[in-house]
């Protein structure tokens, strides 16, 4: 009771007080400082005009233009290995030797066969012109001359049977050389010298990858194949490799085909483009990310992505107008890439925009530019960087 007495006093005795100094000011009322808040420290950029392309990005594997499986051809052990795993062989270039001698005994006996039946038919032929006139002057008789006739034409056809066996022969011997059918680089060996090969082994003695040039093989969305398509009526279009984690390009080259069907259970099409690769910066079984361009957009305008505020209506940036102060805009984006944002409306060049420290603003706020490494900028979290006010 006491306390709320104290209290019930102080409070009378500070209106009287107030009463004392309204009279002593002649009953006019006290005039408070007007207070103008400070800028807004925010990153600005201006609006770039340049020439912008527009590009349509897949994941895909890399894969070797060509690859070949070398196995033998015909059975025999070998005798020497002719590379060194990860070597970069040429057509031509030996890979293994399997024992030739069975082989060259083949060919000599279809070679010495041959040589017989063409003796032997000399002989036919030489006795069938000594008959003929015979049996004109009646010392022969027509079937001795048929019979003869037959063994010629016997004899011809066995030198004709002789003459494929000679080839077949030099085949096989041939076989017995494997040496590489394209450019590429050696993998692992897989058999050893010593070792007995059969044509039918599942097993290769070593698979050539060709790397110069080498395909990507990517997917788009099958919204993106009429574009792609539509473009490729009027050219070839560039296809540019990424790492998958980002990053300097890796290798520019062309994209060589569409695939002929859509996979209806992802809803995407397979690209394949090829790349020269002449750096060796694409490795077989490798993942990237390729850019296809399909058209550029000449003085086109664009603005950094952070410049961009997602809002109910879509997205907006705002515009650093007369006096330093800001306007929210809405703008419609066409494309994005390497960061920027393609404005096909709602900015014109030499305009600013702002690109980071829109946590603070709304419109008619007045700004002041600072530098990006601005402790106020970096201070400011992800989930209020992108926020509309």
């Amino acid at each position: 009771m006491r306390r709320s007495v104290l209290l019930s006093a102080g409070g009378a005795m500070l209106c009287i007080a107030g009463v004392a100094a309204w009279q002593w000011l002649g009953g006019q009322p006290v005039a408070v400082a007007e207070v103008t808040p400070s800028p807004v420290p925010v990153v600005t950029a201006p609006v770039r005009e340049s020439d912008m392309p527009l590009v349509k990005v897949g994941l895909g594997t890399v894969s070797a233009y060509n690859t070949v499986s070398v196995r033998a051809q015909v059975a025999g052990t070998i005798e020497q290995i002719g590379f060194v795993e990860g070597q970069t062989v040429h057509p031509g270039s030996l890979i293994a030797q399997i024992d030739p001698r069975p082989y060259q005994a083949a060919l000599q006996q279809a070679q010495a066969n041959l040589v017989r039946d063409q003796a032997h038919l000399a002989n036919a032929q030489a006795n069938l012109n000594r008959d003929v006139p015979l049996l004109k002057q009646g010392f022969s008789t027509a079937q001795q001359v048929d019979d003869q006739a037959a063994q010629v034409a016997q004899l011809r056809a066995a030198i004709v049977n002789d003459n494929a066996a000679i080839f077949d022969a030099q085949t096989r011997l041939g076989y017995t050389t494997i040496v590489s059918p394209i450019n590429g680089v050696t993998g692992i060996r897989r058999v050893d010298v010593g070792n007995i090969l059969q044509p039918a082994e599942a097993t290769p003695i070593v698979t050539i990858s060709q790397l110069q040039p080498i395909s990507v093989v990517f997917t788009l969305p099958q919204k993106d194949l009429r574009d792609v398509r539509t473009a490729m009526q009027k050219g070839g279009l560039r296809a540019i490799a990424y790492p998958q984690d980002g990053g300097e390009p890796l290798d520019k080259g062309v994209l060589l085909l569409v695939n002929n069907h859509i996979d209806p259970e992802s809803g995407t099409v397979e690209l394949k483009a090829t790349f020269p690769n002449e750096a060796d910066a694409l490795w077989p079984g490798e993942f990237v990310e390729v850019r296809l361009v399909t058209s550029v957009v000449q003085q086109a305008l664009s603005v950094p992505l952070t410049a961009l505020q997602q809002g109910q209506n879509g997205q907006s940036v705002y515009v650093v107008g007369a006096g330093n102060t800001v306007q929210l805009r809405p703008v419609e984006v066409a494309e994005t890439l390497d960061g920027r944002a393609l404005i096909s409306r709602g900015l014109h060049a030499g305009e600013a925009v702002v690109t980071a420290g829109q946590y603070r603003l709304q419109n008619g706020v007045k700004i002041v530019a600072v530098a990006a490494n601005s402790p106020i900028v970096q201070n400011q979290t992800p989930a209020t960087q992108g926020m509309l006010q």
